[in-house]
């Protein structure tokens, strides 16, 4: 159980209300209890405020009025809920446990204060630093090297010579560090010779990779992952790929080798880009663009048709291929009419 104060606290809020007040966990407005914290940012659930049994309710000004319980007010209650809910489920930290049946080669550094599960494999050369976690199944290749306070879940493959920077976690089935898909064609249409793939993948500090998402290594050049950057699950990031600072990829983004993208961005669910392309700091790009080059300016990018009913779509289809013609016929309509 943790007490307001001891949250308000935590959050730098304003409490109002009873300071001794008891909580252990979160909810929403319409399912919480005395014991639960919950929150409000958005006024489309004002009225859920208004009947809300909760414990304590995360708020900003505008919602004081309405509600008569304990407050913590703040002025971003998203981000403070977020930061509420870090602190009341964290879990206490393991120290220095390696289970008997992780493989280790000998001239692998781990710092003591490391947990190392079931079924892991740890190859040469491995750095470990201090207070990380490599959860069961997990594969660490040859002249790895991780900082501090990195969370491998379950069955993560990390590929050799990866770095990765500290307060990193990545979830379970990611693979980095794979190769690239580089293929030279073969005389006379006999196929495809693989390029090898030299690179490694650079990952910074503060950065979250989601479930079953794959980076591929570089093939001359490192792929760069910076600070700060989150990645959503099953997200394809092929070789050299530059992914600048604070940068969000939401699920299922695939983005060909070679393109940089700048700091501050958000790519939405199922972007595309082309390879060898670069993306501007500040730039959002709407779900499911496909994005075929460069943009040079901040902004909101959207690419596509919009939903509508299959009916209307395929005689819209039909017409998307007619525009050039129709643009020609207006170009010349205007001429004669300019020549009149």
């Amino acid at each position: 159980m943790i007490s307001l104060k001891e949250l308000a606290d935590v959050l730098g809020a304003e409490l109002l209300g009873d300071a001794e007040h008891q909580i252990d966990s979160c909810a929403t407005l319409n399912t919480a209890k005395e014991n639960q914290l919950s929150f409000i940012y958005n006024k489309k659930y004002a009225v859920e405020l208004k009947n809300t049994k909760a414990g304590v309710v995360i708020l900003s000004a505008p919602f004081v009025d309405d509600f008569s319980g304990n407050i913590l007010l703040v002025s971003n209650p998203y981000l403070a809920y977020a930061q509420a809910t870090t602190f009341i489920y964290k879990k206490p930290q393991e120290s220095g446990e390696i289970h008997p049946t992780a493989v280790i080669a000998e001239n692998a550094q781990i710092a003591k204060s490391c947990v190392i599960g079931a079924n892991v494999v740890i190859a040469e050369n491995v750095i470990i630093d201090n207070d990380c976690t490599v959860s069961s199944g997990c594969f660490i290749g040859d002249n790895v090297i991780m900082g501090k306070n990195v969370n491998l879940l379950p069955n993560v493959t990390v590929c050799s010579g990866t770095r990765i920077g500290n307060n990193v976690t990545i979830h379970p089935g990611a693979v980095i560090g794979s190769d690239g898909f580089g293929y030279a064609p073969l005389a006379n249409k006999e196929g495809w010779f693989k390029i090898p793939q030299i690179g490694h993948v650079i990952i910074g500090n503060n950065v979250d990779i989601g479930a079953n998402t794959t980076i591929d290594c570089g093939a001359l050049e490192n792929t760069v992952i910076g600070n700060g950057v989150k990645i959503d699950n099953q997200v394809m990031i092929a070789h050299n790929v530059e992914i600048g600072e604070h940068t969000a990829i939401a699920g299922c983004t695939g983005i060909a080798g070679s393109a940089k993208i700048g700091s501050h961005c958000t790519l939405a669910g199922g972007v595309g880009l082309v390879g060898h392309i670069s993306i501007a700091d500040g730039v959002h790009v709407t779900g499911m663009t496909m994005v075929t080059h460069s943009i040079k300016k901040a902004g909101a990018y959207s690419s596509g048709t919009p939903f509508q009913a299959n009916s209307d779509w395929l005689k819209n289809a039909v017409r998307f291929k007619q525009l050039d013609k129709l643009t020609k016929k207006i170009n010349q309509l205007i001429k004669s009419q300019k020549g009149t």
